[in-house]
């Protein structure tokens, strides 16, 4: 993550004059706070003279300037920050020290901001006297941003597995339940099942859509958790620093304190010895700290100042006071070095370094944020569109829309087809009164039989059921009708529509470029589907409305194999099929797709039989109408096999199958002449 600050320790009490361990400034020469050898106050105390005595103690202006103000009330009302407390710190020092800690600042800064970080922004973080709590409370703000999110994430991932698994539940009982029923049969049969299969779909959409907001949602509490935890860590670490520097200066503040008390014992002895009375004003202006209990202190620990006036027990106190003058004065400096180090370590290394690592943590979090919430916009809309194209497809290739497959429904022929199946089945069964008998049992003659002078064709009227057995050559629905049962109800060998189709194709589209690939105009297809459903005879594909556009019937075609009950190369089959075709010695494919051709039923067998001689015939114009044999597979691939795969896998394995079936494919009419064709034929 970010980057993470190494714990040194802290060792206020070095002797050596260096309180930072691992400091840059601790093996490099003299500290740059730590003062010249000419100035040392040490040096100054050890004189004998009182004068020079008193003059070493260092003044209380120049050390309370030493020490930054750590309040951050110094940002006025308009936002506008005061000067820094260490610029005015520093502008404290001396010309010389000045310089040291200015250049010391900027080597410590361009190792602290790697190249590329918002150096700007780290620097007037710096500058801030609230900019670890700052970042600490923007932290804050965007792991609860963070949070909600991924609980928004959460509860609209419950909603849409709730609302898919239902969707599916509720197609595939439905589906089920009408197929065990007694309902209507014929066109609206195929449009029930195929409007269930377009809810299965949006259901198995809206599932994975479920499953992506369940793992963004983990990723974002994830990354909350994460980034607490470093926040905390920092925390804690900028803490520790800060109670460092403050108990130091406590220290020094003690240090101080004992200093000033020694010095007014000694200015009061000096004042015994030349025999000046100890005026009050004198001690006043003096007082240390504490009042009049350390005046008390301050006589108790000088001795008796004011029993006696021997001369030998005055000098006696006078050397031991000097003695712990310059312990307190040596102990005072150190204190203040050692402050002085922390101090410039502190806001020079330590504290860059935690902003910056609060910084990254609040970019991290924000950035992760923002990228999930992308996301989820990306899936919401691929989800709606996705929705889109399955309910309203843009092609006839995508299969129809819930609207196209609603307006298939042909009431009018189901009724057709229900009747004559109805007469066909209970035609000798005697429901009711009867229609003819003898006219002595008051049976009225039968009525003549209407003519239909609209069609030249005579009728018999010999036979009662002559008006029955002309209806079923009327119609006969093609579409969505069982292979076998149209064979057959016909009694060919090949469907007539695909012999009707492939003869037109060959005739005016062959040299057509990209026959088959191309899709025709929908409203056409549907048209043309409708006549060559209602009545397969009469329609004329000669005609110019389906001669000068032949992908109108290449799409009809497509569109009668898509819309079989049974695949033409059957579900059974199916994956025998993908299995011969992973074979990778082209021999060895070639005589097991043979062997799955020979296991077709003699319907579907007969009918790819003929279907790939056509195909054979549009590979042979090839450099007319630029379809390959690969192209043709391709187009063919999904048509001839089941929609779907045999596990129901989608992604990669969907692929993956759809090639497969496609080299099936491409492999069969390779060899189409070996497979189908036999010698006696081309003989």
């Amino acid at each position: 993550m970010s980057l993470r600050i190494a714990d040194e320790a802290v060792s206020p009490g070095s002797t050596d004059g260096h309180a930072i361990v691992g400091s840059p400034t601790a093996t490099n020469g003299p500290h740059p706070f730590q003062p010249h050898p000419a100035q040392s106050p040490t040096s100054a105390s050890t004189s004998n003279s009182p004068n020079v005595a008193i003059q070493s103690r260092p003044s209380l202006s120049s050390k309370s300037s030493s020490s930054p103000p750590r309040s951050s009330t110094e940002v006025d009302f308009v936002g506008k920050s005061s000067p820094s407390a260490t610029a005015r710190w520093r502008n404290s020092l001396p010309a010389t020290q000045r310089a040291d800690v200015t250049s010391s600042a900027q080597s410590d800064a361009n190792t602290v901001v790697e190249p590329g970080f918002d150096e700007s922004v780290l620097r007037a973080l710096c500058e801030l006297d609230c900019g670890v709590p700052l970042l600490l409370d923007r932290i804050k703000q965007s792991m609860i941003s963070c949070r909600e999110a991924s609980v928004f994430f959460k509860k609209r991932a419950m909603l849409e597995e709730e609302f898919g698994r239902g969707m599916q539940k509720l197609a595939k009982n439905t589906a089920d339940i009408y197929a065990m029923n007694d309902g209507k049969a014929g066109s609206f049969v195929n449009a029930w099942q195929t409007t269930m299969k377009i809810h299965e779909i949006v259901a198995e959409n809206r599932l994975r859509f479920a499953s992506r907001l369940n793992e963004m949602s983990e990723e974002l509490a994830n990354l909350a958790k994460e980034v607490d935890k470093n926040r905390k860590a920092t925390k804690e670490l900028a803490s520790r620093y800060e109670r460092n520097l403050q108990d130091s200066e406590i220290t020094t503040e003690k240090c101080k304190a004992r200093l000033d008390t020694t010095m007014d014992e000694l200015a009061r002895i000096l004042l015994q010895k030349e025999g000046e009375p100890a005026k009050d004003s004198v001690v006043q202006t003096r007082t240390p700290a504490g009042g009049k209990r350390a005046i008390g202190k301050a006589v108790a620990k000088g001795g008796l100042l004011l029993k006696g006036k021997n001369p030998g027990n005055i000098q006696r106190q006078e050397d031991d006071i000097r003695n712990r003058v310059q312990v307190s004065s040596q102990a005072y400096h150190k204190s203040v070095q050692e402050t002085q180090a922390l101090r410039q370590e502190y806001f020079n290394l330590r504290l860059p370094q935690i902003l910056r690592a609060l910084k990254e943590c609040a970019d991290e979090i924000d950035l992760g944020t923002q990228y999930h919430l992308t996301r989820y916009a990306f899936l919401f809309e691929s989800i709606v569109l996705s929705d889109g194209s399955t309910l309203a497809p843009t092609g006839i290739e995508d299969g129809p829309g819930i609207k196209a497959t609603i307006e298939s429904i042909d009431n009018r022929s189901d009724f057709k087809v229900y009747m004559q199946n109805y007469a066909y089945a209970h035609g000798g069964v005697q429901r009711g009164p009867r229609r003819t008998g003898p006219e002595h049992e008051g049976f009225l003659p039968p009525l003549p039989q209407h003519i239909d002078r609209t069609n030249p064709t005579p009728h018999s009227a010999n036979t009662p059921s002559s008006s029955h057995s002309q209806l079923p050559d009327r119609v006969k629905p093609t579409f969505g009708v069982d292979l076998a049962e149209q064979m057959v109800r016909d009694g060919v060998e090949v469907p007539p529509i695909m012999v009707k189709c492939c003869e037109a194709i060959e005739k005016y589209g062959i040299s057509t470029v990209g026959v088959y690939r191309i899709g025709g105009t929908m409203s056409k297809v549907t048209r043309l589907k409708e006549k060559l459903d209602k009545d397969l005879d009469t329609t004329n594909l000669d005609a110019d409305e389906w001669s000068s556009d032949i992908s109108n019937v290449t799409s009809v075609l497509k569109l009668w194999l898509r819309e079989l009950p049974e695949p033409l190369l059957t579900m059974q089959l199916h994956q025998g099929f993908l299995d011969a075709a992973k074979i990778d010695n082209d021999r060895l494919r070639h005589i097991r797709l043979h062997e799955r051709v020979n296991d077709l039923p003699d319907a579907n067998y007969a009918t790819l039989k003929y279907f790939m001689g056509h195909l054979h015939k549009i590979v042979q114009c090839e450099a007319q109408n630029s379809m390959s044999i690969g192209n043709l597979a391709i187009v063919f691939g999904p048509t001839l096999f089941p929609a779907t795969a045999p596990h129901g896998v989608n992604g990669q394995d969907g692929l993956v199958g759809a090639t497969i079936q496609n080299k099936a494919i491409e492999t069969i009419l390779e060899h189409y002449t070996d497979i189908f064709v036999d010698e006696s034929e081309v003989s």
